[in-house]
């Protein structure tokens, strides 16, 4: 070896990085998928799971209509509400009048405005005994709930249902991803460590995530396919090109006919409840789900009855149409083409309306746990990285922000939904635009919750929030005594068990709320000791080591 060879310092070579795997990027795409759009998504779930029961809320919701011990005759309806539409509605090109079922205690119906074009449309609710129009409260009731789980709310309709497209591709990204992440993710469902911080928090998430796995795939792949034509038009729009062929799509996809042109011959209608008894000779009594009458009173009407949901897994139309003033059966619609059979059973599976009381129950439930899983995502994010954090008591701003938008949108959506109900309750009952500010109620609670989980330390935001939401829900059974006609024990007396559904699961998420209040308090964080702490500590350890 030469003087200069031995003059230059020899060092190893570094070791080449090993590429990251699969799972490793599964695992941040994973997490980013989640994190980026949670908070739609936790209030997708969260709204979306209610819905299942949207039909007995809105009863709830208007504590005026009378408990249904028996449902009604839907031919007897139709034709009460349809001679009461002949005042109400008179000169009206269309109505459409929808039954009252188990789950409806009233009729309603909607009628576009005579003499004015586009969409526009009025609408009522009848008592299904008498036919008259109810003065009951005016609420949207769950449907609001229903439609803000995928289209939200002030914005236009379709940027609404665009952006909850956006979040549910997301989720399916989410869902993916985090099978390839979790190899042992079957196995780590049946382990599950109580009060070990960020374990905890992955042992739920892995659990929940498996126990609804199937469902949590489907309910976001079908909620894509049911407005697969505002996502994906183009093969419709090259296929179906003339009016009329765009009419046919329309009759593959949908019960409700357009009005034709009017003759401007009068002919009074044939009774309806004469066809209404055709079509259930055909699906049942109880199984008819609308009725729709085109130019009434006009040579040219026409009459479509259409078939119930219950015990059917598809949503394509059924239905039967009558020439208006003679009653003649035209024809009877009972099946579609492969592709719109096809979205119909998908369609079906999203809404599950084909099902029973326990069919329901069976997804609310597991609807339920999906919104944990989206909720303890979220939340294991912000504990992960606590740990890691040089001051805790000094985060970084995006850390800051998530840890606040948690708290807003997971116990702050449950005490903005718990707020309009009581908005429901304590609204004058002849306030303008009564339903509009049940509504307005519900996100200016939910900006309140935002504000105050900007403004308080992390933890006790969590805690106060989360007692605030046990409060607000365990009390609006009580609320009831003191402003409705319907206490929890006339109800239970007289045998209605929507009524006593509804505020014994007030009560059940006043419960869960408050069990996660509890444990959020006995939590305390595991902290990853600070540079300078861990510095003093190797410091210490040597001199102890020389000393000794």
């Amino acid at each position: 070896m030469s003087s200069d060879d031995s003059a230059v310092p020899h060092t190893a070579p570094k070791a080449p990085l090993k590429p990251r795997g699969i799972r490793q990027t599964m695992s941040d795409l994973h997490i980013w998928a989640g994190l980026l759009v949670g908070w739609f998504l936790y209030a997708m779930f969260l709204t979306g799971t209610v819905s299942y029961f949207k039909d007995e809320l809105s009863q709830w919701m208007r504590p005026e209509l009378a408990h249904q011990a028996e449902v009604p005759d839907p031919a007897l309806v139709a034709q009460r509400i349809a001679t009461q539409l002949a005042t109400v509605a008179a000169g009206s090109p269309q109505w459409s009048i929808g039954m009252s079922d188990a789950r409806n205690n009233s009729a309603n119906a909607f009628w576009r405005k005579p003499g004015v074009q586009g969409r526009a449309f009025e609408n009522a609710t009848f008592d299904p005994a008498t036919g008259h129009k109810v003065a009951a409260r005016e609420t949207p009731g769950g449907e609001f709930f229903y439609r803000f789980h995928f289209q939200f709310h002030y914005m236009p309709v379709l940027w609404g249902r665009w952006l909850a497209g956006f979040c549910a591709m997301f989720m399916l990204v989410a869902i993916v991803s985090g099978v390839i992440t979790h190899k042992k993710i079957f196995t780590d469902f049946f382990t599950f460590r109580w009060g070990k911080g960020q374990r905890s928090w992955l042992d739920a998430h892995n659990a929940l995530s498996v126990f609804g796995l199937p469902f949590h795939f489907m309910i976001t792949y079908t909620g894509l396919v049911t407005l697969m034509a505002l996502y994906m038009p183009w093969g419709s729009d090259t296929a179906f090109k003339t009016p009329a062929e765009r009419q046919q799509l329309t009759a593959e996809l949908s019960a409700f006919i357009q009005p034709a042109k009017p003759t401007g011959q009068k002919a009074a209608l044939a009774p309806i409840d004469d066809m209404v008894r055709q079509a259930q000779a055909r699906w049942g009594r109880d199984n008819i789900n609308r009725v729709t009458i085109t130019h009434p009173g006009d040579a040219a009407s026409r009459v479509s009855v259409s078939r119930g949901e219950e015990g059917r897994a598809s949503m394509s139309p059924q239905y039967m149409l009558f020439d208006g003033a003679s009653g003649k059966l035209l024809s009877t619609k009972d099946s579609v083409g492969p592709a719109a059979e096809t979205r119909g059973v998908l369609y079906a599976l999203h809404l599950g309306r084909f099902g029973d009381l326990p069919t329901r129950w069976l997804y609310f439930l597991v609807s339920l746990a999906g919104t944990a899983m989206v909720g303890t995502g979220l939340v294991m994010w912000t504990v992960k990285r606590r740990q890691k954090l040089p001051d805790p008591d000094k985060p970084y701003f995006g850390f800051w922000l998530v840890e606040r938008l948690n708290i807003a949108a997971i116990p702050g959506l449950s005490i903005a939904m718990a707020g309009m109900l009581w908005a429901n309750r304590l609204l004058p009952v002849d306030l303008l635009k009564r339903g509009e500010w049940e509504v307005h109620a519900f996100f200016i609670v939910w900006a309140m919750t935002l504000l105050h989980a900007l403004l308080r330390p992390a933890k006790k935001a969590w805690l106060e929030q989360l007692w605030l939401a046990t409060a607000v829900l365990a009390l609006l059974p009580l609320l009831s005594v003191f402003t409705t006609h319907r206490p929890l024990w006339q109800s239970v007396a007289a045998g209605d068990g929507v009524f006593v559904g509804i505020e014994l699961m007030l009560w059940a998420l006043a419960a869960l709320h408050a069990v996660l209040a509890i444990r959020t308090s006995r939590h305390a964080a595991k902290l990853r000791p600070s540079r300078r702490e861990a510095a003093g500590r190797s410091a210490a350890t040597a001199s102890a080591g020389k000393a000794a």
